[in-house]
């Protein structure tokens, strides 16, 4: 008579889930198929109890393999690197380039480019774009998943930027909130996001959801932004069918805030705990998408960046209201994903994009500036050799410790002011002189990109103050 033992009863015995049981059942098949239940019950014990005695055992050696921890074995790593492009590299730090000289070095690594707005991140540098096969890396998404930018223009005199200035700016301020900020119960506003099944079907977002649903419509803190300005429209031949001109315009920068962190936090750990690099290269770690870690990830970040999108619309519709009107357009992308893209030879890439903008042909992105500095609406040309990429922005000339030790609140004041800008918030890590030339990083990828128009930046609103000062 056949012994039956099911994987409930492994379970009862201390079993875990998963390898181990599979590898007990198979081997009670195999090799002990009519031996006495009670006596096959207590050598499992057995071997639950003391694995590393049973590594070498004829019939139970998968078993103990499967309880062991697993070796750790250090994947190997390129010599040399790929090839790839570089943009702009007389303004790229040193740094950089190793972090993108690594990423060419993977050996899940296909192709590669570092934009002119690059500077040193973790793991791919921030400008860098890495294609990979089959697998996908937390850290070259980046820690805020899906950070991306959005641009309304309205059918409003630019005039309004002087006449209803205390209006705009009341209008940052109460629906613009920043860093830890939250929007109180009664201003929240529902969005289909939070009814994403998701939530519920992978274990490690469901704790995540009230977070996220107080969060929804709020930007984050460093960089981000929601500022009113001038868009001067010069392409006659633009995809929103309007005429060249001035438009009133907002435009914001922000990511997927508490959800998007937490994501990469868990699945970086995950990376780094299945997949160990030599040190140069630990922050780069991938999950192959065929695992199932690799699929969680995939719709985790997805959801993420659906979730960063939201949290833009209701920026936009909350200003929209203000204004009593309705976008004439709108642009947007994200800056910090990563997407399924067909390479030249037609097969399947993931196509990391950390800090860049996606510029396949014909697709419109913005790249803004700095606070003072103007930023440009575009339109991709699809290059191969930038994987159809563009700069996501100016770029950093220096650290933000750098830039606190480097600048005073009176020059920065001053400039700003000089540039014809209002700052609500912001700190001395922000100051407009802590960022690259945008000129000189447009000129930079003119193969890569057309300009469509500009953005120049009027009323900035950044995290650090949440108070309204009345103008004169």
């Amino acid at each position: 008579m056949k012994t039956k033992i099911t994987g409930a009863e492994l379970l009862a015995l201390g079993y875990p889930e998963g390898e181990a049981i599979g590898a007990a059942l198979q081997t009670i098949d195999t090799h002990f198929a009519t031996a006495e239940k009670k006596v096959i019950e207590s050598e499992l014990k057995a071997v639950l109890d003391n694995p590393i005695h049973y590594e070498e055992h004829p019939f139970f050696g998968t078993v103990a393999e499967a309880l062991l921890p697993k070796k750790s074995v250090i994947k190997p790593i390129r010599n040399t690197p790929l090839p790839y492009k570089i943009y702009g590299p007389e303004w790229i730090e040193e740094g950089a380039l190793k972090q993108i000289d690594t990423a060419m070095r993977l050996p899940v690594a296909r192709a590669g480019a570092l934009m002119p707005d690059a500077h040193q991140g973790y793991g791919l540098p921030i400008g860098g774009v890495l294609a990979t096969e089959n697998a996908v890396i937390p850290y070259a998404v980046g820690v805020d998943i899906g950070c991306r930018m959005c641009l309304s223009i309205f059918e409003l005199p630019i005039s309004e930027l002087e006449t209803r200035k205390n209006d705009l700016k009341r209008m940052l301020v109460h629906n613009a909130k920043f860093g830890r900020e939250d929007f109180a119960p009664k201003y929240r506003k529902d969005h289909e996001i939070l009814a994403n099944p998701l939530f519920d079907e992978i274990g490690m977002l469901t704790p995540l959801k009230s977070k996220a649903a107080a969060q929804l419509g709020s930007s984050g803190g460093g960089n981000h932004f929601v500022e009113w300005g001038i868009v001067d429209l010069t392409d006659p031949e633009n995809e929103f069918n309007l005429a060249p001109g001035s438009y009133l315009a907002l435009l914001s920068h922000s990511g997927s805030r508490g959800l998007g962190a937490t994501i990469a936090s868990k699945y970086t750990k995950v990376a780094m705990e299945q997949c160990k690099l030599p040190d140069e290269a630990r922050h780069l770690a991938w999950l192959d998408l065929d695992s199932s870690a690799g699929q969680e990830y995939w719709l985790a970040m997805n959801l993420a960046g659906d979730y960063a999108s939201a949290c833009h619309h209701q920026i936009h519709e909350r200003m929209a209201v203000g204004l009593r009107t309705t976008p004439l357009a709108m642009v947007e992308n994200h800056h910090n994903f990563a997407w399924k893209e067909l390479g030249p030879d037609g097969r399947e890439y993931i196509v990391h994009r950390k800090g860049a903008t996606p510029a396949g042909k014909g697709v419109l992105g913005v790249i803004p500036g700095s606070m003072t500095a103007p930023g440009y609406i575009v339109r991709g040309k699809g290059d191969p050799l930038s994987l159809s990429s563009a700069a996501h922005g100016a770029g950093r000339t220096m650290s933000r410790t750098k830039a606190k030790n480097t600048f005073n609140q009176k020059e920065v004041t001053a400039y700003i002011q000089n540039a014809g800008v209002e700052v609500i918030g912001s700190g001395l890590d922000e100051a407009p002189m802590a960022y690259k030339d945008i000129v000189q990083v447009m000129a930079a990828q003119k193969d890569l990109i057309e300009i469509v128009g500009t953005f120049q930046p009027k009323i900035v609103r950044m995290c650090g103050d949440n108070r309204f000062k009345e103008v004169d």
